[in-house]
């Protein structure tokens, strides 16, 4: 066996160096052809992903080293956040905004009354209502049940023209505030709105002996004196008014 010479070493290392770079070649060829079929039959998206595969296995073929492959694939190195400008604050076709308009508290009731009537007017008495107030009492009202213009007839009928509660059945008209203090109602010797039922004692300021008098305040004067509206057998149905100045002489049935 004739000894290796140097340039028979040279020669070889040639061949297998060409030999690797064809079989790389054929590798590449194959790969591309590969994905050149894929691509007939993806999508758009799925085009960019097999486009980036064989861009990364190229760099893999041609570098020869893992350093250079992870590189070839990495991510941007620097990130920066989105611009306040760039973000939308509307989400698709809706949208949000504040708005500039203010709620009125003024309007708004604080009481837990259920007849809004009756809850604003307690919220303007809040400093003076009794204790332990009910403003949801029993009202004791099934329907008008007294006989035509008689004072209590006017009463009830006025009470539920300004929304506030009255009972069906609170006797004759000096046993009103009796009957309504029973039920819950806020009765005192004070005016404090319009629509509080006046209550006249037997033979009080011309009322009947037998049966009293009842009637409505339609006003309270700056001087204290109070206008009332009132009706009775003779009137047939019709209405009065006169102006009490010994205000706390009388009853008043508030809500």
């Amino acid at each position: 066996m004739s000894p290796v010479t140097r340039r028979a070493l040279r020669e070889a290392t040639r061949r297998k160096t060409r030999k690797s770079q064809m079989m790389a070649g054929t590798a590449l060829a194959a790969l591309f052809g590969t994905a050149a079929t894929a691509l007939l039959t993806l999508g758009p998206n799925e085009h960019a992903l097999v486009a980036h595969a064989a861009q990364t296995t190229s760099s893999q073929a041609s570098s020869g080293s893992s350093a250079a492959i992870q590189e070839s694939v990495s991510r941007s190195e620097s990130r920066s956040a989105l611009s306040k400008e760039s973000v939308s604050t509307n989400a698709g076709s809706g949208s949000w905004s504040l708005s500039d308009d203010k709620v009125d508290v003024s309007q708004l009731s604080r009481s837990k009354a259920k007849n809004s009537t009756v809850a604003k007017l307690l919220d303007a008495d809040a400093s003076v209502i009794p204790s332990g107030f009910n403003a949801n009492h029993a009202t004791g009202d099934t329907g008008n049940a007294y006989e035509f213009s008689q004072c209590t007839w006017w009463v009830y009928t006025r009470r539920h023209q300004l929304g506030l509660p009255v009972g069906s059945y609170f006797g004759n008209a000096y046993q009103w505030a009796t009957s309504a203090k029973a039920l819950g109602y806020w009765v005192d010797n004070t005016p404090r709105h319009v629509g509080d039922i006046v209550v006249f004692r037997q033979g009080q300021e011309d009322a009947s002996t037998e049966y009293g008098h009842v009637a409505i305040v339609e006003k309270i004067n700056s001087d204290g004196s109070i206008v009332t509206s009132e009706s009775g057998e003779v009137m047939d149905g019709a209405t009065y008014s006169r102006t009490l100045t010994n205000v706390h002489d009388y009853q008043y049935i508030h809500y």
